[in-house]
């Protein structure tokens, strides 16, 4: 069976070690300019080589986003700055403006050329012109379906990748492109600074009646035209590689360390099972819940998903306690805190190639030996007893629900 390519978000280094070390086959990233994720942490000149190196010493390759459409007067910066990203390793740019485009190929000619969801490939003849044009990999419009990829994957060159996302948020507009955080904050979606206004809570209020806010809704629910689902394909793996796609790819650059860590992980031994002919072990599809999340659906793969008419609020049931610094072969394991928890919480263990599992917090210890019972300060390293080792940058986590209301 064909083996379909993981690639995953990387915001900042921790970001990127957890989606390395979780089974991510690549990661996608953006250095400090022409990157659609301009909130997201990113990588300085002095950062980038450093992760690059760290994601090649595990055997996982970058893809940098060169994916803005630049302004005149941004131009001059850009051969300076792919050299740059040439000189640090990168492995492909993944880029959306034409010019950025046939720069690339001048001042970045080692590195591959994909194709952002900028540009809403949405047939054959436009993903073949590109790939003519010099392109190893179109990312397609995320509005197709699986029959229109599978006509995409028939009629282009096989030489051509073709990637598509399958995991993550979705945008009320097409591919992206949105001006509605433009018009009502400044801040430009195309330009990596989207406010997400789709994500809002409106009123409306009449111009004599200044003060008084009147409730927007179709039916007693609310309203649901900005209400999109995120998207979640783990249960139809085998469909998007029968389709043909080469590279499923998870989105959440702006997302946290925990969400590239364990999204990562579940689809990494989904992928693995199907490829080894088993059936997917049905923690792993459960693992996506345990992530902050709106109502999952298949996005436009088996057709237009509908209007959902329920709350657009996110799910989130589970924090983050600690992260695992190191762990002897005892289980004695030294932590670093992320939230607050204390001796007899009932927390979790999930891992690189960890299947989660429960334990019951025993004392622990500070680093100087002495009882600790709470641990308080942000970032405090501690030790505590687990049942069994596990790898660095395993995660204690408990379940406590901090749903929006």
């Amino acid at each position: 069976m064909r083996k379909i390519e993981l690639l995953s978000p990387a915001g900042d280094m921790e970001r990127l070690k957890m989606a390395v070390l979780y089974g991510a086959d690549a990661v996608y990233l953006a250095g400090t300019d022409f990157g659609m994720r301009s909130f997201a942490g990113n990588f300085s000149p002095e950062e980038l080589p450093k992760a690059v190196k760290f994601a090649h010493d595990h055997g996982v390759k970058v893809h940098v986003t060169v994916n803005t459409m630049p302004r005149n007067d941004e131009i001059r910066s850009l051969p300076p700055y792919l050299e740059q990203l040439q000189d640090a390793n990168v492995d492909a740019l993944i880029v959306a403006d034409m010019g950025a485009f046939t720069m690339a190929e001048k001042y970045a000619p080692k590195c591959q050329r994909h194709i952002s969801t900028q540009q809403s490939i949405a047939n054959y003849a436009c993903a073949t012109a590109w790939y003519e044009l010099g392109a190893q990999r179109v990312v397609l419009a995320r509005e197709l379906n699986l029959e229109e990829i599978r006509i995409i994957r028939e009629n282009t060159p096989k030489e051509l990748e073709i990637e598509t996302f399958g995991h993550g948020a979705m945008c009320v507009s097409y591919s992206g492109r949105c001006l509605l955080s433009n018009y009502m904050t400044g801040r430009d979606s195309n330009r990596g600074a989207c406010a997400q206004p789709c994500r809002y809570q409106y009123a409306l209020m009449e111009e004599k009646r200044p003060g008084e806010y009147f409730p927007v809704f179709e039916d007693e629910k609310g309203t649901y035209i900005m209400n999109s689902r995120d998207m979640c394909t783990i249960d139809h793996l085998q469909d998007l590689m029968d389709a043909g796609i080469d590279c499923i790819k998870i989105e959440g650059r702006a997302k946290s360390a925990y969400y590239a860590a364990v999204v990562t992980g579940a689809y990494r031994h989904a992928i693995d099972d199907l490829i080894a002919g088993h059936p997917v072990d049905p923690v792993w599809r459960d693992e996506v819940e345990h992530v902050s999340h709106r109502i999952y659906s298949t996005g436009f793969y088996y057709g237009y998903p509908g209007q959902y008419t329920e709350h657009s609020r996110y799910i989130r049931q589970w924090q983050v306690c600690a992260i695992v610094e190191s762990c002897d072969e005892n289980g004695l394991a030294l932590c670093s805190l992320r939230n607050k928890f204390h001796e007899g919480d009932e927390l979790e263990v999930v891992g690189p190639d960890v299947r989660p599992f429960p334990f019951t917090v025993p004392m622990m210890q500070t680093t100087e030996g002495e009882p600790l019972s709470e641990p308080r300060t942000p970032q405090m390293q501690f030790y505590l007893q687990l049942p069994c080792q596990v790898p660095a940058m395993s995660i204690l986590r408990k379940s406590v629900d901090l749903s929006a209301k």
